[in-house]
């Protein structure tokens, strides 16, 4: 089976003074750690957290002290795992070994479909 996993790091970012600043360097320091490993298939976004007050989603970015923690959404496709948790340990395992001392946290898991190479190859 395929699957798509989606994680979630939190990113410490110093010496910044606005979010849309601390966004940009987290993504671009990721995206460089994980081009670096070879893993330019791991997508990087920043996440959204939910408003407490009214739910609208918005940038999960916090500033205090010139620093800021970014939530990142990595999401990595899996092939040939033998389930969602077979998934889940090999998109951690290879993410964290490019993302020394990154918090991550796996947060979705979805099937997907095999691409007609893949299927034409297995069948």
């Amino acid at each position: 089976m395929n699957y798509l996993v989606a994680m979630e790091a939190a990113w410490l970012v110093r010496d910044v003074d606005d979010i849309d600043d601390a966004i940009g360097v987290a993504v671009s320091e990721a995206g460089k750690r994980l081009n670096e490993a070879e893993m330019d298939y791991v997508e990087v976004e920043v996440g959204a957290t939910g408003c407490p007050a009214c739910g609208e989603p918005f940038d999960s970015a916090f500033i205090a002290a010139d620093t800021a923690l970014v939530g990142l959404v990595l999401e990595m496709d899996v092939f040939n795992a033998e389930s969602p948790e077979h998934a889940q340990r090999i998109a951690k395992s290879e993410i964290g070994g490019a993302l020394r001392d990154v918090p991550l946290k796996v947060v979705e898991v979805f099937e997907t479909e095999a691409d007609e190479d893949e299927a034409g190859a297995e069948a």
